[in-house]
Parts: structure tokens; C-alpha cells; sequence
């Protein structure tokens, strides 16, 4: 990582720098997280209530799709930087994902929706990396980290728009949960138009210059350290912080109506989507390891005021600090990878990237899962906050040299 000097004040004009490109694929990230957004919002309250499963069978089921999606974004990753293409591997997952959406309302019982969560995960698996690699293709090294911050803000703002509509949905249809599931077909199959559509591939992209040499995964081997370091953070980041399902099954367990459950992820990602590209403006002209450390801070500040929560406004308050953490370093986790990789392994980065993030959540849930059944929510949350602290603490300790980009 390198420590930048630079005056911290946002360029208001870097957000209309920005190539049509990113704006496209933010876009269609934020249709498709309204989608998924829409039913996870509700699902581990369907698992629990209406099919009857158990706190470790929504932490298995969680944890086991986004793992899924991990392992297959390193496949994705190598096929584009071997095809030279990113966009046929983006309509792939987006369309995957969308033709899933129609089973969560059909589902008679748990295997049903771990197998559609199952199948959407994939899909998001195939576009993860080639959609990440894809911005770094397209956008001016100076301008990735406000790049990345407004994909993945625009990402956060359909994250909370899905559960917005899910919260009217459940009022206007009674909870009925199954009606509110067959409305999230649609942003999904706007968000494929909009890849098929309105995203270009460079004609001559960074990762196609000169002749092609056949990529395998040896080609990891040529990663430097400093991008074997920020896959280390990441992972440890993703450790601490377990999946998002919890917060929704902690809203309901402090006594949140079932109809207003989702507006636990209402708040999270509204302020996680205000967070995210001024984060990432920051990022380009900060300190990385000062908006980590803050970062690491309000993790540990929402898992304790998670814990604690006894009533439905602590917990959202919880939520907030959890959406400030997710909005400062999601967008510069992915930044370090673009800057630390080689060009023509991005999407290789990319991939591995998420899949040792993924490893790491299905632990992570999983544990949470046992905790939770075991010992109670509130312990679930405290061993979050102690990890996330011993996670502050060793990167506090660490010093890193400068290192340039690759």
C-alpha cells in the first residue's frame, strides 16, 4: 500500500470524468442488488418462520452461497484475462441471476432455496471479477478509487432501494412474503438489459495488448507481495464482519414487526451508499491505511451496540455504523487490488481476491450460526467486535515500506 500526501478535499469534478462505462456497470449493479436485495432482506426470516430451519442452517446457507460465488470468480477471472473479453462472462452472470429469482417465491422448503441461492451466487460469481477488472480497464489510474466508490455506491443505493420495497410490498400485501418475492424479477431483468446494452469493452483493453499467452493459475505466482497483503486484509476484514443475514434475524429479535424487518438493510445500506464514493475520492488522495483502521473502529462500535440492543432503535443504530464500515472499506479493498495487480492478471486478482474473502465469510457465518444457537445473538455480535479489535490492533502495528503500483 502507498501513503498519499495529497490535499484530503473531494474533486467535485471527478464524478463527471468518470467514463460512461462505470456509470453503465454502476447501474446495473444497483438493479441487480435491488433484486437480490428485495428477497435476502426477507429470506432469513422466510427460512426461519415460514420453512422452519435453524440459526446454523441460515448461517450454512449463506456462508455456502457466498463462498460459492467466491470460488467461481476465480475461474471468471482467468477465463476473461485469457479471452481478452470481460463483458460475454458479465451477460452470463447477470442473466443467471436473474432467471433465479422467480424460485425463492415457488420454494417449498430449505433445499429449495439453498439451491437458488445456490445457482444466483454462481451467477454473481461469473461477473464479479470480469466486472471489476472491466472498471480498472476503462478508468484512468488516478480516478479508480472515485471509480470503484461509485460502483459500489450506486451497488449500496439498490441494496437499500430492495429493501425499501420490500417494506411496502409487506404493507401493501399483507406479509405476504412469497407475493413480495415475484416483484424482484423485474430490476433484475432491467439490470441484464443494461449489460447487454449500455456496456462497451475498450477496443483495444490493457489485458489484450500484444500477443495472448495462454494464462493458467500458475500465473498467481506473478502477483507481487503487496497484492498478497491486501488479500490477507481482506480476508481478515471478512472475519470480522459475518454475513448481513444476522442483522436482518437481529431486527426480528428485538422485536421489529415482520413487515419492518427489512428496514434494518434499509439503514445499513443508505448510509453505506452516502459512505462509498467519497470514501473512494478519499482514497485516491489519503492515507489507505488511516480510512482501514476508521473502518476496522466502526466495525467493532456496531458489532458492541449489536450486542447490546434490546429494542428496535439501538439495533438499527447498530446497522449504521455497520453500513459507515462497509461504505470506507469496500471500495478501497477493491482499488488496492487494481493498483497491486499486473494488467493483464486483473481479473486472475480479482478472482483470487474473492475467493479467500468467500472461504473466510462461510467460516465466519458459519461460527456466527453456532454462536447464535448456542450461547445467544448478543454473543454472536461480541465475537465480531473482538475480532474486528484484534484486526485494528495488527494493523496498527503493521509498517508498510512504498511500494509503487504494479
Amino acid at each position: 500500500m502507498t501513503e498519499k500526501t495529497e490535499q484530503i478535499l473531494p474533486d467535485r469534478g471527478a464524478v463527471r470524468a468518470l467514463p460512461a462505462g462505470v456509470w453503465a456497470l454502476g447501474f446495473a449493479s444497483l438493479f441487480m442488488d435491488m433484486s437480490s436485495e428485495l428477497i435476502h432482506s426477507l429470506l432469513p426470516v422466510f427460512l426461519t418462520t415460514v420453512l422452519g430451519a435453524g440459526m446454523v442452517a441460515v448461517g450454512i446457507i449463506e456462508g455456502v452461497a457466498e463462498a460459492t460465488a467466491s470460488i467461481i470468480k476465480v475461474f471468471s477471472g482467468v477465463i476473461s484475462d485469457r479471452l481478452g473479453r470481460r463483458k460475454p462472462l458479465l451477460i452470463l452472470g447477470y442473466g443467471l441471476a436473474a432467471i433465479t429469482k422467480p424460485v425463492f417465491p415457488l420454494a417449498g422448503s430449505v433445499a429449495w432455496v439453498f439451491g437458488a441461492r445456490f445457482v444466483d451466487r454462481i451467477g454473481k460469481g461469473i461477473r464479479g471479477a470480469p466486472r471489476d477488472a472491466l472498471i480498472a480497464d476503462i478508468t484512468p489510474p488516478e480516478l479508480r478509487g472515485a471509480a470503484y466508490g461509485l460502483r459500489q455506491s450506486l451497488d449500496s443505493a439498490g441494496a437499500f432501494f430492495g429493501p425499501l420495497l420490500a417494506v411496502s410490498l409487506m404493507l401493501l400485501l399483507a406479509d405476504d412474503i412469497r407475493a413480495v418475492f415475484w416483484v424482484a424479477t423485474v430490476p433484475a431483468l432491467i439490470s441484464v438489459s443494461l449489460i447487454v446494452f449500455a456496456v462497451r469493452e475498450p477496443e483495444q483493453a490493457p489485458h489484450a495488448e500484444g500477443p495472448r499467452k495462454p494464462l493458467t493459475f500458475s500465473g498467481a505466482r506473478r502477483l507481487p507481495p503487496t497484492y498478497w497483503f491486501v488479500v490477507l486484509l481482506g480476508a481478515v476484514f471478512t472475519l470480522a464482519r459475518f454475513s448481513e443475514a444476522f442483522l436482518v434475524l437481529r431486527a426480528q429479535d428485538v422485536g421489529i414487526a415482520l413487515a419492518w424487518v427489512p428496514a434494518v438493510m434499509i439503514v445499513m445500506n443508505v448510509v453505506y451508499t452516502l459512505v462509498s464514493y467519497p470514501a473512494g475520492m478519499l482514497a485516491d488522495r489519503m492515507s489507505h491505511r488511516a480510512l482501514l483502521f476508521a473502518g476496522l473502529a466502526l466495525l467493532v462500535i456496531a458489532d458492541l451496540v449489536l450486542a447490546a440492543a434490546t429494542t428496535p432503535y439501538p439495533a438499527l443504530i447498530g446497522a449504521a455504523f455497520w453500513g459507515v464500515h462497509m461504505g470506507l472499506t469496500q471500495g478501497l479493498l477493491a482499488k488496492l487490488i487494481a493498483d497491486t495487480a499486473p494488467a493483464e492478471l486483473r481479473g486472475t486478482a480479482f478472482g483470487i481476491f474473492n475467493l479467500i474473502g468467500g472461504g473466510a465469510l462461510l467460516l465466519a457465518s458459519v461460527v456466527a450460526g453456532v454462536l447464535w444457537t448456542v450461547l445467544g445473538a448478543a454473543a454472536t455480535f461480541l465475537a465480531g467486535a473482538v475480532f474486528a479489535a484484534i484486526a485494528a490492533t495488527g494493523l496498527l502495528a503493521y509498517r508498510p515500506r512504498p511500494v509503487a503500483p504494479a
